[in-house]
């Protein structure tokens, strides 16, 4: 047998630039009256964008707009952010959390999260557990059948989250089960149950993932899921209707960049979708510029490929467009919003699920997981045509499954807001303004002369 030559590789060495040169995380309450800035200077490296913007949706903090620039080996970005109420961030624990966990060197430490106060990641991620991974068509009732082979394997389900889109279904389920055999019956058990309603040859996955500290976020996962199983397939160019998602790809030859523009409805973590979808693709974002109208989000990245090349061949330019397209929407709340908040016990989901199905509801998203002795989560339902529920059924639901258990939300609180956070009279007047005018200006223009003011203004914390 031949031998095979590789280079040595210092473990420590990835390291080194962050250790000679410590990302600079400064916070700025003072010269936005109605938002805070959260600025990072650091050395560049591939996926540092998605790293930070995950570090502030973890938080349910508001991203209404962005400067970005990682030209040079040298990435600088600034965030304007706010709570989930519009309000600026002046918790001094939250503030000296953010800019701990942007330091990749101390993200996992104890001290960095309990400097937070509270628990920051959200309470269906879980690096701690067994992950069942399962992709494949949707249909009403899946959910149910396939937590109800759970609690029939006495598995414990620690939390769980599920995104459905263009027909297809991600579930990613924590058990706590530290035995892999028990989780590799589970897998074969849940093979059958998926694959009974799947045509011949249609596609399906189910994967067993062991604990793992390095494991992928959660929603960062459910994208990975669901771009492999194949749903951006039927997405088209949209822009047909002024809230569709609608992508454009040009070239920018004077600097080497392809364009991506991006315009949306405005929702929460919209820029950790479209974001967390290009590091997947393996495209590095050098400037970007983010912002909101009214209702409407635009997004412009200057981009490249890893190696190097920009989008040249139109079947490429049509796969990101779609790929971006699936991520805008795949998030998209259908259905009424169930809320969940009750002792944890074994079985529960399967409880909850099997009332849904029997009554006609199909999930189209869930989140829940545990937080101390409670179980704590959200369902959004529809029938199973995928019109709105029956609010007669909706009650007959609540009914049985405990009225206390089970809360309908129709809070003005949880209304859709994302990169911009405002009031509803003033979205009203923006959408006139955004009707009245076509919003249709290179948000790349302004970032080259943002930019070039920002760099100067990074400084550190006022302790």
């Amino acid at each position: 047998m031949d031998t095979v030559y590789k280079p040595y590789f210092d473990p420590d060495f990835e390291s080194l630039i962050e250790r000679i040169h410590p990302p600079s995380v400064s916070i700025d309450n003072d010269t936005w009256p109605d938002c805070t800035l959260v600025k990072v200077d650091s050395a560049n490296k591939h996926g540092i964008l998605l790293e930070m913007v995950q570090v502030l949706t973890d938080l349910d903090l508001v991203i209404s707009k962005s400067y970005i620039c990682s030209d040079g080996g040298w990435f600088m970005d600034v965030f304007h952010v706010t709570d989930q109420f519009g309000r600026k961030v002046t918790d001094e624990s939250l503030l000296l959390y953010i800019q701990q966990a942007m330091c990749a060197s101390r993200r996992a430490s104890q001290e960095v999260k309990a400097c937070a106060g509270r628990e920051v990641r959200p309470i269906h991620v879980s690096a701690d557990h067994t992950a069942l991974e399962i992709t494949g068509l949707d249909r009403p009732g899946l959910m149910s059948e396939i937590s109800a082979v759970l609690a029939e394997l006495e598995c414990h389900v620690a939390a769980a989250a599920a995104w459905t889109h263009n027909g297809r279904v991600a579930c990613i389920i924590y058990v706590d089960d530290p035995d892999l055999d028990h989780a590799a019956d589970a897998r074969a058990q849940l093979e059958n149950v998926v694959e009974a309603h799947h045509p011949d040859g249609e596609r399906f996955s189910v994967r067993v993932a062991a604990p793992a500290a390095d494991r992928a976020h959660t929603e960062r996962r459910l994208h990975q899921l669901m771009w492999a199983d194949g749903d951006y397939d039927r997405c088209g160019g949209g822009g047909g209707r002024r809230d569709e998602t609608h992508v454009t790809i040009d070239h920018c030859k004077e600097r080497g960049y392809s364009v991506v523009n991006v315009r949306s409805r405005d929702r929460p973590k919209l820029l950790f979708d479209t974001v967390c979808t290009l590091t997947d693709m393996e495209y590095v974002v050098f400037h970007a510029a983010v912002s909101s109208r009214g209702s409407i989000a635009f997004q412009e990245y200057y981009i490249r490929h890893m190696d190097g090349c920009t989008l040249d061949s139109a079947s490429e330019r049509r796969r990101v467009a779609q790929c971006l397209i699936a991520a805008t929407e795949r998030r998209v709340s259908h259905g009424l919003r169930l809320d969940v908040l009750t002792r944890n016990q074994l079985g529960l989901l399967s409880d909850i699920t099997r009332v849904f199905r029997e009554h006609g509801l199909s999930i189209t998203r869930a989140e829940i997981g545990i937080r101390g002795e409670r179980a704590v989560g959200s369902f959004y339902v529809t029938d199973a045509s995928g019109q709105d529920a029956n609010p007669e059924t909706v009650d007959m639901v609540r009914q049985e499954i405990g009225g206390t258990v089970l809360m309908v939300n129709n809070s003005p609180s949880h209304s859709p807001q994302g990169l911009s956070q405002r009031t509803s009279r003033k979205n009203s007047e923006d959408d006139n303004k955004v009707q009245e005018e076509e919003p249709r200006f290179s948000l790349g223009a302004k970032l080259w002369s943002h930019l070039e003011r920002l760099s100067g203004n990074f400084r550190p914390i006022r302790s």
